[in-house]
């Protein structure tokens, strides 16, 4: 592993912003300082360029199965396109089978990454159930697999959908053991008979998915999983808010003083509702759960992010092709696979949407796009910030260039990009993992296989909490 030495970046983590030169070492940052010249293999020149730390998406669906089909992509196309976009750490979602052993999905997912993945990873896992084997088996996961938060489905009745008692029983046990609760919080009851009654009216275009899942269902799941992780004393983690009642009902928990957070995706801030009415069935291109919704949801979201009601950005890619596996919803709204290709450009266009709009400030930026995940999910300070002992996960960015988002320059696995013909300022232009470039003027250098599974901390160790007295505070 050769030592590299950036020179006259500008680095910008959570809190500060300066220009200074970045000594790699073994992989990780061995120092920072002004016009260094310690001995170095390669010397990079990153004037007029900002050193981000790299993105963590937490929020990630690679190798899927949902739907009768897969997500088009993989742990190797998925997290090489992560790379391209400026993200150097994911966490998947590990799905799990009611009646079946935890450690098998586990199991499963490992082999899905192994030997793919060009950037670090990590992995959610799915409760569907709990159940005493479920509970002998959390302590050993989270301890031993460094697996610290765990998903509940509010919604997809009969699927992956849990019942409130499923979610309560597992906030008390998350809480026993240092973990984080997530939920995809909407009423899939609700959801579930709304379809239904859609479908027998004969209102089949993709429009009537986002018609049969209104914000006033997320509000409400949003509401009632605050209010269940109030009870059990747990954290929450409420993922991809799209909504004006979602919103309020963070807020309010956390005004309450409840431990609750919350994350949005690109699409939510960009897209709307509108483009689910394409016609030709175009608009299956758009359907994700939950759907996009009226614009002035959007600004909503955005003040939600510029005053610390909602704390992260994850991308919920889970990619499909609009030819071959959108189409399986042909004339059946419910049965499109819910999800789209978001990995590569979560980055470039939060910071153009963002930073270069004037939404939100380089500080915040990072915060949400980095730094807030790796405290969130128990990876700070290894990931998720440029110091001194922290992986050397760096993100080279250039501000100023121009690019239009296209499918037929991204490197998504999939035949289409929901964000087409949309212009942003600012792209990565050379992207580090550990000390290792994975992207380098814009080219593909990394290895398949050269990510490593993240074991996570438990967030209480990753982010000490404050004294619980005066007293405990030393003078």
């Amino acid at each position: 592993m050769t030592a590299k030495l950036i020179k006259n970046g500008t680095i910008v983590t959570a809190a500060d912003t300066y220009t200074a030169d970045v000594l790699i070492k073994e992989g990780v940052i061995a120092k920072i300082g002004f016009d260094l010249t310690a001995e170095a293999d390669e010397i990079i020149d990153a004037a007029g360029k900002y050193l981000f730390p790299g993105g963590i998406d937490p929020h990630t669906h690679l190798d899927m199965p949902f739907g009768g089909t897969v997500t088009a992509d993989d742990f190797a196309t998925g997290t090489k396109a992560a790379a391209f976009g400026g993200t150097t750490t994911i966490i998947d979602f590990c799905l799990t089978a009611k009646g079946k052993p935890l450690s098998e999905s586990i199991d499963g997912w490992h082999k899905k990454a192994d030997g793919k993945a060009v950037i670090d990873y990590g992995f959610h896992l799915m409760i569907g159930e709990i159940n005493d084997e479920v509970l002998a088996e959390l302590p050993v996961i989270v301890k031993e697999e460094g697996i610290t938060s765990l998903k509940v489905f509010m919604a997809y009745k009969n699927v992956f959908q849990a019942d409130d008692g499923t979610l309560f029983r597992t906030l008390l046990a998350a809480k026993e053991l240092g973990a984080m609760v997530m939920v995809h919080a909407e009423n899939g009851d609700v959801i579930d008979f709304l379809i239904h009654k859609a479908l027998a009216e004969g209102n089949t275009d993709p429009i009537y998915h986002a018609l049969t899942r209104p914000s006033i269902i997320e509000g409400e799941a949003t509401g009632r999983a605050a209010k269940l992780a109030s009870l059990a004393g747990a954290r929450l983690y409420v993922v991809h808010v799209t909504c004006t009642e979602a919103v309020q009902q963070i807020a309010e928990a956390r005004n309450q003083g409840v431990d609750i957070w919350g994350e949005t995706c690109p699409q939510y801030l960009v897209l709307d509702q509108s483009y689910l009415e394409q016609p030709d069935f175009e608009g299956a291109k758009y359907v994700w759960s939950p759907p996009l919704r009226e614009a002035f949801h959007q600004e909503v979201l955005w003040n939600a992010l510029k005053s610390g009601q909602l704390q992260t950005l994850g991308s919920d890619h889970c990619s499909f092709n609009f030819d071959g596996q959108k189409d399986l919803g042909l004339g059946d709204f419910s049965k499109i696979p819910n999800g789209g290709p978001v990995i590569e450009d979560r980055f470039s266009l939060f910071y153009s949407e963002g930073v270069h709009k004037g939404r939100i400030t380089l500080h915040e930026f990072v915060d949400i796009v980095s730094t807030r995940n790796a405290k969130l999910f128990g990876l700070f300070p290894q990931k998720g910030t440029i110091a001194v002992g922290s992986d050397a996960d760096i993100v080279i960015f250039d501000p100023l260039a121009e690019r239009t988002l296209s499918a037929k320059t991204h490197h998504m696995n999939v035949d289409y990009n929901p964000f087409e013909g949309i212009q942003v300022t600012g792209e990565p232009i050379s992207v580090l993992s550990r000390g290792e470039f994975v992207i380098q003027e814009r080219q593909f250098v990394g290895s398949f296989g050269a990510g490593r599974y993240l074991k996570r901390k438990p967030y209480a160790a990753a982010v000490p909490s404050a004294p619980a007295s005066k007293q405990e505070v030393k003078q």
